[in-house]
C-alpha cells in the first residue's frame, strides 16, 4: 500500500528535475540565430528613380560581416551585398534602361539562408532632367516665365515678324542699290 504514494512522490520529483531542463533546451534553441529565420527590410536610396539610374540598398538584418544577394524585376542584374559600417550590407544596382514606370518589389536574401528583407523601389520617367533644387537666381525671376516660354516654341506671331523684318531688309538693299546707280551716272 506504500508503494503508490511512493511512486507518485517519485514521478513528480523526476518531472520537476526534467522539466526546467526541457524549458532552458527550448529556450536556447530559440535564442540561437542560426535556426530562426529573421526577416527586415531593406532600405533603397533614392526611392524614385529613373530607367538606367542607380539605386544604394542597405539591409542589417543578415548580421556583421556576412553577404547577401538581393534582386528585382527592376535591376538590369542581381545585387551583391558586401559588408558596411557596422551590422549594415550594401550594394548597388543599376535599373534596367527598358523599365516601365511602377513600384517595385526588391528582395533580398542572406547567403546563410536565415534572413530574408524586401523593400520597394519606384521607377519614373521624366520628361527632361531636373534638378532637384533649382536655384533662381539673376533674371529678376524670369525663370518662371522663360519655363513657360521655352515649351511654346516660334509660332505663327515669329513668323510673321520675321517675315517683316526680311522685307525690310530687302526694300532696303533695293533703295541702296537704286540710290549707288543714281550717284554713278551723275
Amino acid at each position: 500500500m506504500r508503494s503508490l504514494p511512493l511512486t507518485f512522490c517519485a514521478a513528480l520529483v523526476a518531472g520537476t528535475i526534467a522539466l526546467p531542463a526541457s524549458a532552458a533546451l527550448a529556450e536556447s534553441k530559440a535564442d540561437d540565430p542560426r535556426d530562426e529565420k529573421r526577416s527586415g527590410t531593406v532600405s533603397v536610396s533614392p526611392s524614385r528613380v529613373s530607367p538606367g539610374g542607380e539605386v544604394e540598398l542597405r539591409v542589417d538584418v543578415c548580421g556583421k560581416g556576412k553577404s547577401a544577394r538581393g534582386n528585382s524585376e527592376a535591376f538590369a542584374s542581381e545585387a551583391r551585398f558586401e559588408p558596411a559600417d557596422g551590422r549594415d550590407l550594401v550594394a548597388e544596382a543599376r535599373i534596367r534602361s527598358d523599365a516601365a514606370p511602377d513600384d517595385y518589389e526588391v528582395w533580398v536574401t542572406c547567403k546563410d539562408g536565415h534572413g530574408k528583407a524586401t523593400g520597394t523601389v519606384t521607377v519614373v520617367h521624366h520628361g527632361r532632367p531636373s534638378p532637384v533644387a533649382p536655384v533662381r537666381a539673376g533674371g529678376g525671376g524670369t525663370a518662371a516665365l522663360a519655363e513657360g516660354a521655352a515649351d511654346e516654341g516660334p509660332g505663327t506671331r515669329h513668323a510673321v515678324i520675321g517675315l517683316g523684318l526680311g522685307a525690310v531688309a530687302a526694300v532696303a538693299v533695293a533703295f541702296r542699290s537704286t540710290r549707288r546707280r543714281r550717284s554713278a551716272q551723275h
